[in-house]
């Protein structure tokens, strides 16, 4: 049996990941792979039974960054405003640092795997969100809704203006776009508001 080597796995990952970000799924092939990472296609396999283990194991593990760094500091049981803001510097600071990793798994969501991907994510990293909504909901700082517009609500504003960012650019005929905190807070401060009773 071939020896695990911690430097082409990695170099397997970061390739396949820039692969699929600036290709698509359709554009990842193990051939294509492989040259790309400078391994054998064999040496492909000692690490992934296949191309779609290799997806979710990609997937997992972009997860499990994010989960870490939206956690960083946060309290489930603090206000909603203050736990909010944390959440959203934690999630702009880790989509900033693996641009990559979070344009990836903003993809995977739009495909068939999403479901299968959606199991990978850390049950405990739902029960905390869970907590922290509920806990707002009690203490009457946010309307009861469902979960998809409290998502769309909470977080869809935060991810449009990393878009933007990423861009250099907002609306169309506007100047270029740089997301700064000023703009961030502003926009959260509207997000807390509409979500208020």
């Amino acid at each position: 049996m071939r020896t695990r080597d911690p430097k082409k796995e990695k170099a397997i990952r970061e390739k396949a990941l820039a692969m699929i970000v600036k290709e698509g799924f359709d554009g990842l092939s193990m051939q294509k792979l492989a040259k790309a990472a400078g391994v054998s296609p064999a040496t492909i396999y000692i690490y992934y039974k296949d191309r779609d283990d290799l997806i979710m194991q990609l997937y997992a593990e972009s997860s499990r960054r994010m989960t870490e760094h939206t956690l960083e500091g946060f309290d489930p049981l603090s206000s909603f405003k203050e736990g909010l803001k944390v959440q959203w510097i934690n999630r702009a600071k880790y989509c900033l640092k693996h641009p990559d990793e979070a344009h990836f798994m903003e993809q995977i969501r739009f495909t068939p795997m999403y479901e299968r991907a959606a199991k990978l994510i850390d049950p405990a990293f739902i029960d905390t969100m869970r907590t922290f909504v509920k806990g707002a909901i009690k203490r009457n700082e946010i309307i009861r809704v469902p979960v998809e517009v409290y998502w769309s609500v909470a977080f869809a504003p935060l991810y449009q203006l990393l878009k933007f960012h990423k861009h250099g650019k907002g609306m169309p005929g506007t100047e270029s776009f740089s997301l700064d905190d000023k703009t961030m807070m502003l926009t959260l401060e509207l997000v807390t508001k509409a979500l208020k009773p």
